[in-house]
């Protein structure tokens, strides 16, 4: 199946440029996440990882998430990249969300810079915000991208996209 990128507009970039295997850069970008009506996390120190077809997924340090929310599930997973992922429900005012933030506590060596931060689901929370915009979550129920006006598509994680 051949994909065509969708074109990229002025101040865009488009995801089809993202390497594979995928990277992870430092991100100063303004990145928020609320739910009822609370801040979950709050940075401008983030990691970012870049994957082809994938719009960003955003990895917070320890200290720019409010304490006490995250708590240890049983959840695992495995990158071929990255290594294998811990996961976390997030507890606010006595709501649990199941399995919404993960990190990597013995990154590979390419992905060190992740170690101790953690990345979060966008669809469960009411809002996840890059600089003030309202992200879009990644299609499907696998992935955990954010997608923001500035990326030009199509994103992985659809209908008819598992062999991108």
């Amino acid at each position: 199946m051949k994909i065509i990128p969708d074109p990229v507009g002025p101040d865009q970039e488009s995801v089809w440029s993202y390497p594979r295997p995928a990277i992870a850069m430092p991100c100063q970008r303004h990145l928020t996440i609320r739910h009822r009506e609370r801040v979950i996390a709050d940075t401008r120190t983030a990691v970012r990882t870049l994957e082809t077809s994938h719009p960003p997924s955003y990895y917070f340090p320890p200290d720019d998430i409010a304490p006490g929310i995250l708590h240890p599930s049983r959840h695992r997973s495995f990158c071929e990249w990255k290594g294998t992922a811990i996961y976390y429900d997030v507890l606010v005012d006595g709501v649990t969300l199941r399995d919404v933030a993960w990190s990597y506590p013995d990154p590979t060596p390419g992905f060190r810079s992740l170690r101790d931060h953690v990345a979060f689901y966008p669809r469960p929370f009411d809002g996840c915000f890059v600089d003030g915009e309202r992200v879009t979550p990644q299609p499907g129920d696998f992935y955990a991208g954010w997608i923001t006006s500035d990326l030009a598509g199509p994103f992985k994680g659809g209908p008819g996209t598992n062999f991108w």
